[in-house]
C-alpha cells in the first residue's frame, strides 16, 4: 500500500510541474486573439504592457503592428498615423501582410511615400559617417540599405528627381567602395607541424653504406663462462655524429652483463651511416659471443 502512494504522489507532482506549462501562452498571440474577437480595447491593453517590458523581450515590430491597428479599429488615428510613422522609422523597408484592410494599406502606402524620401536621406549619412570612420563593414550595410529603400516602388518619382537621384548614385558608388575596403578576415592560425622524427635506416636499406666502428670496446664477463660459450644480441641506434643514442639487449647474456655492455655502448664510436652522401641514423644489431675471450660479430 505505502508503494502504491508513493507513486501516486510522483504523478501528482509531475502534473503540477507540467501543467502551466501547457497553459502557457504566447503574449503577443493572445494579444492577436484579442484583435481577431474584437476586444481591441483589451487588446490595447496587453500590448501598451508589452511596449513597456512587463512580460520580457518580445517582438517590437509585432507589437507596434498590433498596436496600430487596434488604435484603427477604435478610431485614434492620430495615435494610428504615429505609430504608424513609427513603425516605419525603426524599418522604412516594413510593408504589412495580404490579411489588412484596403484602409490601412493606403495608410502604410502614404505614410510610406511620405517619409521615405526623408528616411533614405538619414540612412545614407549615417552610412557615410561609418565610411568616413573606416568603418567600412557597417557602411557597406548601411549603404545597401540605402540602395534597397531606393528600390522600393513607393519611392516614386521622388527617387528620379534631384536631390535624391544624385543621392542613388552616390550611395551604389560607395557600396562597392566600402565592400572593397572591409578588410579581409585574419587568418586562421595554423598549428605548427610536429617535427617529423629523423629516419632511422638499417640493413635492409640496401642504398645505405652501414657505420663503421672506430671504438667498439666490450666488457669483461663478470664470473664463471658455462662450456661452449654465451651467444647474446644488443641492438644499438647510431645517430648522424656516429654516437650511440640507445643500446637494447635483444638476446640477452644475463642481467648483469646486459647492463655493462649497455653502459659501455654509450662509449662506442663509429664512422656514421651514409645516404646519398649524407650522415643518417642507423639500427645496427650486434651479436656477441663470450667464450674464453669476448667476441663481438
Amino acid at each position: 500500500m505505502k508503494r502504491t502512494v508513493k507513486i501516486l504522489t510522483g504523478c501528482f507532482l509531475l502534473l503540477v510541474i507540467v501543467a502551466p506549462q501547457a497553459q502557457a501562452q504566447d503574449p503577443i498571440a493572445k494579444a492577436r486573439e484579442l484583435y481577431a474577437a474584437a476586444e481591441y480595447e483589451d487588446a490595447l491593453t496587453m500590448l501598451e504592457g508589452l511596449a513597456a517590458g512587463k512580460h520580457g523581450l518580445v517582438d517590437k515590430q509585432s507589437v507596434d503592428f498590433y498596436r496600430m491597428l487596434c488604435l484603427l479599429a477604435v478610431g485614434r488615428r492620430d495615435e494610428a498615423d504615429k505609430a504608424i510613422e513609427g513603425i516605419i522609422a525603426d524599418d522604412p523597408l516594413f510593408r504589412p501582410g495580404d490579411d489588412i484592410s484596403p484602409r490601412m494599406r493606403v495608410a502604410f502606402t502614404d505614410a510610406r511615400m511620405r517619409l521615405l524620401p526623408r528616411l533614405v536621406q538619414q540612412q545614407y549619412h549615417q552610412a557615410k559617417a561609418a565610411f568616413d570612420r573606416k568603418e567600412f563593414a557597417a557602411a557597406a550595410t548601411g549603404f545597401k540599405r540605402v540602395v534597397d529603400t531606393f528600390a522600393d516602388p513607393d519611392m516614386g518619382q521622388a527617387a528620379s528627381q534631384s536631390p535624391l537621384s544624385d543621392l542613388k548614385m552616390l550611395a551604389s558608388e560607395f557600396h562597392e567602395l566600402s565592400v572593397k575596403a572591409i578588410p579581409p578576415p585574419p587568418p586562421v592560425p595554423v598549428a605548427a607541424a610536429a617535427p617529423v622524427a629523423p629516419r632511422i635506416y638499417s640493413a635492409d636499406d640496401q642504398q645505405v653504406a652501414a657505420p663503421v666502428a672506430i671504438q667498439q670496446e666490450l666488457p669483461k664477463y663478470p664470473g664463471r663462462i658455462r662450456p661452449g660459450g654465451l651467444t647474446g644480441v644488443v641492438e644499438v641506434v647510431i645517430n648522424e655524429m656516429g654516437l650511440v643514442d640507445t643500446a637494447t639487449t635483444i638476446i640477452s647474456l644475463g642481467t648483469v652483463y646486459d647492463q655493462l655492455v649497455t653502459a659501455a655502448a654509450s662509449r662506442w664510436q663509429y664512422y656514421p651511416a651514409r645516404a646519398d652522401g649524407k650522415p643518417v641514423k642507423f639500427r645496427k644489431r650486434i651479436q656477441i659471443t663470450v667464450a674464453a675471450t669476448n667476441a663481438v660479430h
